[in-house]
């Protein structure tokens, strides 16, 4: 997600106060962010995520319960979006936890709409940043993952054909070629047959 896009960027804001919610809009009001839906802190926050798909989340509540949590541990690992907190709470553990939950940032001392701005761009570039993180984690594990099985099949076609580790890989690599496979898709279903062969003697 880029801050700087043209594209104006849809924000859910959870708001008691309709007279705060107002003052928030009119700060964004020449900035391509913009409050499209406000909805109170009693609500379901899952059901209005997913009805109105919002670009971002600005939550002012003096201070989160259990449920809440809850939620944006569930939007953060399903359909992580930028998240900014407003809240009175501001002790270590408790910063430590929204952090944890998808929080992209957290404001204690109440909205402050004159660095509302400055504040929901700071958001979207850590969210960004963390996304980018974690995807190359997981391409990273993926990599090692697909290696791990690739070596089990070269041992076991080593040790049932009595063939050298460059002979096994291009056995692997062959058949990769020969049904239009990737070289670790074919190593699983190697270890598949092996683990059938062991279960079958």
């Amino acid at each position: 997600m880029d801050s700087s896009s043209q594209h104006p960027l849809t924000i859910l804001l959870i708001e008691d106060d309709k007279h705060k919610a107002q003052l928030l809009i009119n700060a964004l009001s020449s900035s391509h962010y913009s409050i499209e839906h406000v909805v109170n802190t009693g609500i379901s926050l899952l059901k209005e995520v997913e009805r109105l798909q919002p670009d971002l989340i600005i939550i002012d509540i003096e201070s989160p319960n259990r449920d809440m949590l809850d939620s944006l541990h569930f939007i953060s690992d399903a359909n992580p979006k930028p998240i900014v907190m407003f809240a009175e709470h501001d002790s270590q553990q408790h910063v430590s936890e929204l952090i944890k939950a998808g929080v992209s940032a957290y404001v204690s001392g109440g909205v402050d709409s004159a660095r509302l701005k400055s504040i929901l761009d700071t958001a979207v570039a850590r969210f960004s940043e963390y996304q980018q993180l974690k995807k190359e984690l997981m391409q990273t594990k993926q990599k090692l993952s697909n290696q791990k099985h690739i070596e089990k099949a070269k041992i076991w076609l080593m040790e049932t054909k009595s063939i050298t580790e460059q002979e096994a890989y291009h056995r692997i690599r062959k058949m990769a070629m020969d049904n239009s496979q990737k070289i670790e898709d074919v190593a699983k279903n190697i270890l598949s047959l092996a683990q059938m062969l062991e279960k079958s003697l």
